[in-house]
C-alpha cells in the first residue's frame, strides 16, 4: 500500500523510511532507521524533486505512481547526486521516459559517472544559481550550495509557497513515523540530537560552505523547509537555522562537559568517573561520560560540536594512542573541530606517552585551546592521587 502525505494543497511527499539499514553509508549507526525524502509538485508542469535510495526502491515507485495519479511528470529536478537519493533516476526515466531533467553541470557529470547508459535518453537542463523554473502557479529559484556536503549540490526556492527544497541541508538521522512534519513531534526531544549528529559528520567538515549558503538564504522569506533526510519543517524554522549558524561556525551550544575515556580494564575508566563527578560538584553543570569503545564515534562528534569542554581520558598502547582514542582525534582532525578547551589524561603502567600524542594531533586544531595541566595515572588512581586530581579539575574548571 502507498504512503503518501500533503506538504501543502499541490505539493506531495513521496518519499519512504528504511527501518532495516544499521549504517548509513555503511559508518554511522542509524538506531530509528533514516527517511529518504522526494516531493512532487503537482502544477501545470509535474515536478519531481530528487529520487531516494535504492533499498526502498519499491515502495518509493509505489508512492510515486500514486502520487501523479496517472498523469506523466515533466521534469526530475536533481538538486543532489549523492547514491541515498538519485539512486532510482533510470527507475524513474525507464517508467516516465518523456520527461527533462534539470539539474547543475557539475551534478550531469556526475550522472555520467553513476549512470552513463542514460546519456542521451531525456532532455537536460542546466540550471545556475539565479535560474529559475516555472511550473505554472510555482517559480523555482535555485541557489548553489557547493559542498553542502558534494560540490554540485542546489536549493530550490519556491517563490509562491516560500518553501526552500535544501538538498542535505536540515536533514537529519531517523524514520519518519506518523505525520511528515516536524512540529508533530516534541523535536527537540525526538529530532535535535540526530539533526546535530548527522550535521557533524554529514556536513561538519564545511562549516564555510555550509555558513556561505545561510547567508544567502537569509535573505529569504523561508516559511517550510523540505530537507532530503528527515521531517518537513514548518514551525521554529528560525531556530534550527540559527543552531546550524552555530554548527557551521563550530560555536559550541553549551560550556557542559563531555568526558571521553579509552579503558582496557577499567583503570582509565573509574579515574574518568571521578573527574566527572568532581567537575559537577565543583561547577554545577551537567557533565556526560562515554566510553570510546562502546560509543560509536558519530555519537562523540555530535557531543562534542554541542559542548565546549572535552576531557579526554587515554591510555598508552603499544606505545601508542587506544584506537579508539585515536579514531576520534582523527575524525576530529578530518573535520576540523574548533573553538573547543582540551583537558588530557592519560595512563601508562611503565611509559605513559598517550597526552603527548593526543596534543600532537589537538595542536593541528584552529582556535582550540589545550590544558596544560595533565593528568597523570600509572596503572590506577589511588588515594594518594587525591591533590593531583583535584588540582586537574580546577584547572579544567578554569578554562
Amino acid at each position: 500500500m502507498y504512503n503518501i502525505q500533503n506538504v501543502t494543497e499541490d505539493i506531495v511527499w513521496t518519499g519512504a523510511s528504511d527501518r532495516r539499514l544499521s549504517r548509513f553509508e555503511n559508518l554511522f549507526p542509524l538506531p530509528d532507521g533514516v527517511s529518504y525524502n522526494s516531493y512532487l509538485i503537482k502544477d501545470e508542469k509535474t515536478v519531481i524533486f530528487d529520487t531516494i535510495d535504492s533499498s526502498v526502491a519499491g515502495k518509493y515507485m509505489e508512492n510515486l505512481a500514486a502520487a501523479l495519479e496517472g498523469k506523466q511528470p515533466d521534469y526530475l529536478v536533481i538538486l543532489h547526486m549523492e547514491p541515498d537519493h538519485c539512486a532510482q533516476i533510470r527507475n524513474v526515466l525507464n517508467t516516465y521516459p518523456g520527461l527533462a531533467m534539470v539539474s547543475s553541470a557539475k551534478a550531469f557529470q556526475m550522472l555520467d559517472q553513476f549512470f552513463p547508459d542514460l546519456n542521451g535518453r531525456c532532455e537536460r537542463i542546466i540550471v545556475k544559481e539565479g535560474d529559475t523554473l516555472n511550473t505554472g502557479k510555482h517559480v523555482f529559484h535555485f541557489l548553489a550550495a557547493p559542498m553542502v556536503h558534494w560540490p554540485e549540490v542546489l536549493f530550490a526556492y519556491d517563490e509562491t509557497d516560500h518553501i526552500l527544497f535544501s538538498a542535505d541541508a536540515f536533514g537529519t538521522f531517523g524514520s519518519i513515523d506518523g505525520s511528515i512534519f516536524a512540529d508533530a513531534y516534541d523535536y527537540e526531544k525526538v529530532w535535535l540530537e540526530e539533526a546535530r549528529r548527522y550535521y557533524a559528520n554529514i556536513v561538519g567538515k564545511y562549516g564555510p560552505q555550509t555558513a556561505a549558503v545561510l547567508k544567502k538564504a537569509a535573505n529569504l522569506d523561508i516559511r517550510m523547509i523540505c530537507p532530503l533526510h528527515g521531517p518537513v519543517l514548518r514551525r521554529d524554522i528560525k531556530a534550527l537555522v540559527d543552531k546550524y549558524a552555530q554548527w557551521s561556525t563550530y560555536t559550541p551550544e553549551s560550556d557542559d562537559y563531555t568526558v571521553i575515556y579509552g579503558s582496557l580494564y577499567g583503570n582509565t575508566a573509574s579515574a574518568a568517573e571521578r573527574t566527572a563527578a568532581l567537575l559537577a560538584e565543583k561547577t554545577g553543570k551537567n557533565v556526560k561520560v562515554f566510553d570510546a569503545s562502546e560509543t560509536d564515534v558519530s555519537f562523540l562528534i555530535g557531543e562534542i560540536f554541542r559542548t565546549r569542554n572535552i576531557i579526554l581520558f587515554c591510555p598508552t598502547y603499544n606505545a601508542a594512542l587506544y584506537p579508539p582514542m585515536e579514531a576520534l582525534l582523527s575524525d576530529l582532525q578530518m573535520i576540523g573541530i574548533q573553538n573547543r578547551c582540551f583537558s588530557l589524561a592519560e595512563n601508562g603502567s611503565w611509559g605513559p606517552l598517550a597526552a603527548k600524542l593526543m596534543r600532537t594531533k589537538l595542536e593541528a586544531l584552529k582556535n582550540c585551546r589545550i590544558n596544560d595541566t595533565v593528568l597523570t595515572i600509572k596503572g590506577a588512581l589511588h588515594e594518594a592521587d587525591k591533590e593531583k586530581l583535584d588540582g586537574f579539575v580546577e584547572t579544567i574548571s578554569a578554562m
